[in-house]
């Protein structure tokens, strides 16, 4: 077993709801895990398993992405870059052993080999990410290898580092003599203000993609030709059959929302199951911030409380994306 972060210590990060988060900080992404493609037939054999568009991904950018079942329902939502001598897939740990073998399942019929990864995985945020990024690695793309290490950038506060075990170590207490160190829940925050979508093994095999805004973060594209689940995916596009949408959502709670958790919405005099909790954040002042999905048609004065706190109460958020189809 890699023994890279012995000498730190990750520990969960003491927030508020109005705490300024850290200008610096790493974060073990203990929680996530790496799926590496090699092989001559790996950029087509993705291409016709993936929402995605594979084909036309440059080796200079990244893209979230959804694996899905036949009926379009998601087994995972990655993000995918090009990594090493082929293609990384950056996902929840927890859908691994059931998402994997699907991935793999025709593999024997190509040129492709698809493992998980033993890549050390790392996540460095805040305001001063992006030039500490730019000291460490060459070039100014948003995907950026050098020798056992791939960065890639998440949005303006954040990038991802995939580093061999090896050079694990010393990568990491070279990023830590100058951040403050975290465990992933900081990365979970960074998500949910985002309104990242992400599949857990709680949620998988539960949602179409456009029921976690998957097409509002480029996740979809639809003039690819055919991967699993498409014909789903196209007919909540085109004839409007997804009724559900992700919302960011905030409100009492004394413990940390988790995946699965149920949201209820008020029916009249009555409380009904709304939604559901894709990832949560518990801040320290028993404040929660989580991403719901909900259904897209709920009255505006409709009221929320998680189902295991009937005394709390949930409002929505306003997302830092739009919904609304091009």
């Amino acid at each position: 077993m890699s023994t890279w972060s012995d000498a730190l210590h990750f520990a969960p990060l003491s927030l508020t709801s109005s705490d300024s988060l850290p200008t610096l900080a790493l974060v073990d992404l203990a929680d996530w895990a790496l799926v590496t493609l090699v092989g001559d037939d790996k950029k087509s054999y993705l291409q016709g398993q993936v929402t995605c568009d594979v084909v036309s991904l440059s080796p200079e950018q990244s893209t979230l992405g959804a694996h899905c079942d036949a009926k379009g329902k998601m087994r995972t939502i990655f993000r995918l870059f090009h990594h090493q001598q082929g293609y990384g897939l950056f996902q929840r740990q927890s859908v691994m052993a059931t998402q994997l073998p699907e991935l793999k399942k025709y593999a024997v019929f190509s040129k492709v080999d698809i493992e998980p990864s033993e890549d050390v995985l790392l996540g460095l945020c805040g305001e001063q990410a992006q030039a500490r990024i730019d000291s460490l690695f060459t070039g100014d793309s948003d995907v950026r290898q050098q020798d056992n290490a791939t960065a890639v950038k998440i949005d303006d506060q954040r990038w991802l580092i995939a580093v061999a075990p090896q050079q694990a170590e010393a990568l990491a207490q070279t990023l830590a003599a100058d951040a403050q160190l975290s465990t992933s829940a900081l990365w979970d925050l960074y998500d949910i203000r985002a309104a990242l979508p992400r599949i857990d093994a709680s949620t998988e095999l539960e949602h179409v993609p456009q029921a976690l805004n998957l097409q509002a973060v480029d996740g979809i594209s639809f003039k690819k030709g055919c991967y699993v689940g498409q014909e789903t995916v196209a007919r909540a596009k085109y004839r409007g059959t997804n009724k559900r949408a992700m919302f960011i959502m905030q409100g009492d709670a004394a413990q940390c929302p988790q995946a699965g958790d149920a949201i209820e919405r008020s029916v009249g005099e009555n409380w009904r199951k709304g939604g559901t909790v894709i990832a949560g954040y518990q801040f320290a002042d028993q404040q929660a911030i989580a991403l719901v999905v909900l259904p897209n048609d709920l009255d505006d004065d409709t009221q929320f409380r998680l189902a295991d706190a009937p005394e709390s109460r949930w409002t929505v958020q306003a997302l830092p994306y739009s919904l609304d189809d091009e």
